[in-house]
């Protein structure tokens, strides 16, 4: 399996953790990410990861931003991304689960590092349950 991941200044410190525990695991981590916590522009990080994930380059992605909203809105301007902003485990589940979610963003302000790593492993270790919630996605608009 292949991740891609981005994060910008916000985000650095729990990319970094998340990369050790990915690859601990024996994942492969596509590292689109700042990995300093100079101020950048997190549009710059995200769209690779999104672009990764469009193409297939990788199966799934991480997105970490200060509140995750500015990173999740911009992996959402890809064709066929859905990612989505979560802040607990509970929320990664459904997710995944009704959502078909294909990147996850993660609020770094808002959410512990520990957290934030069992959150990743609920969003690579949940399926997708398909049925009554495939066809709502299907009326999802591509741009």
């Amino acid at each position: 399996m292949t991740i891609a991941i981005g994060n910008d200044h916000a985000g650095t410190d729990y990319k970094n953790a998340i990369v050790n525990h990915l690859k601990n695991k024996g994942i492969t981590v596509i590292n689109h990410g700042t990995d300093t916590n100079d101020s950048v522009d997190y549009p710059d990080f995200v769209h690779p990861v999104a672009k990764d994930v469009e193409i297939n380059k990788a199966e799934f992605g991480i997105i970490i931003c200060g509140s995750g909203n500015g990173a999740n809105m911009t992996a959402n301007k890809h064709r066929d991304i859905r990612s989505a902003l979560c802040w607990n485990k509970e929320i990664v589940a459904l997710a995944r689960q009704h959502n078909n979610a294909n990147i996850l963003s993660i609020p770094a302000r808002y959410t512990a590092q520990q957290q934030a790593i069992e959150m990743v492993d609920v969003f690579l270790s949940t399926a997708f349950e398909g049925g009554r919630h495939a066809n709502r996605i299907s009326k999802i608009p591509v741009c």
